[in-house]
């Protein structure tokens, strides 16, 4: 996996001098291998992941939210495919946040997403998430008049109480045992370019491709603005963000993983330990399963 070191070079829980002109896409942290050398790495880190995903789920009492944010074609859904390929999808669930609907346009903006948190004991996926209400929103300010607040709370505050109300709603998750481990993935614009046109050249990628991300990049200095912003106001020790380069895949996935298999270990997962009285249940238990199987040996007649 990725030494520790890079890791803590890419996480932020101080965001008030952040800034995206300090942080390369195209950056590998100085490491220096191969292809095949970080798909094995990858294959290592989706194993170390699938391991501590059962013992997450045997013990019961953590829960992990992995938050992907990121622009269109930053490797959100690429990041699920090869990350998370390793992990009991009986304890898994991934959740993409779309254009609201009229049932959660009619909460608060939080409320699509409370009602997908993971139960304890299991991992949930965000594929975007609420911080979509302090980009995309605020980029498309006419999206916020589609939320139907009262207009006397619709002031020039409104993005600096949502920070809050996040914190808040971070801390609040913490303190019950739900971790949250939040990703932006990190694009250049021009490699975003590099990815759209071989959408458009790709028969079988075509379908992913829509005319809605090409008028969306003309927004681009005004989303990054507002990415920015937002990380500034919700990096936090509880809930820090890790802003991964992602102009280079094969890094991208190796760095999610690598992030979430430190994040999991620091909670020191254990297997739930059986007191002496269950102890002595397991041994006449064996006891009887091996009697069973020893009679059903003699009298089987092949």
């Amino acid at each position: 996996m990725l030494p520790s070191k890079i890791i803590e070079r890419l996480r932020v829980d101080k965001g008030g001098g952040f800034k995206f002109a300090d942080r390369d896409p195209k950056d590998l942290c100085g490491l220096d291998i191969d292809k095949d050398e970080a798909e094995e790495l990858l294959a290592a880190g989706t194993k170390r992941l699938s391991t501590l995903q059962e013992r997450l789920y045997a013990e019961g009492r953590w829960a992990i939210l992995a938050i992907l944010q990121g622009p269109d074609t930053s490797g959100k859904d690429g990041v699920v495919k090869h990350v998370f390929s390793g992990i009991n999808p009986q304890g898994c669930e991934v959740h993409s946040f779309k254009q609201p609907s009229a049932l959660e346009l009619a909460h608060d903006f939080l409320w699509r997403c409370t009602v997908a948190l993971p139960a304890r004991g299991r991992v949930g996926i965000f594929n975007r998430s609420y911080y979509e209400e302090t980009v995309v929103v605020r980029v498309h300010p006419e999206l916020l008049d589609k939320q139907n607040l009262p207009k006397k709370l619709v002031t020039g505050e409104i993005w600096q109480q949502r920070y809050e109300d996040i914190n808040n709603f971070e801390l609040h998750l913490a303190r019950n045992g739900v971790v949250p481990i939040k990703f932006f993935l990190n694009i250049s614009k021009q490699e975003q370019a590099e990815r759209l046109l071989a959408r458009i050249s790709d028969p079988e990628k075509r379908w992913k491709f829509a005319l809605h991300d090409v008028e969306e990049r003309k927004l681009w200095d005004r989303f990054f603005a507002a990415n920015e912003d937002t990380i500034r106001h919700t990096a936090t020790e509880h809930a820090p963000w890790y802003v991964v380069p992602a102009d280079h895949k094969w890094f991208a996935r190796l760095a999610v993983a690598a992030i979430l298999v430190e994040r999991m270990e620091a909670i020191d997962l254990q297997f739930p330990k059986f007191d002496e009285s269950r102890l002595e249940e397991l041994k006449k238990a064996e006891a009887a399963l091996l009697k069973e199987a020893k009679a059903s040996a003699l009298t089987d007649p092949r």
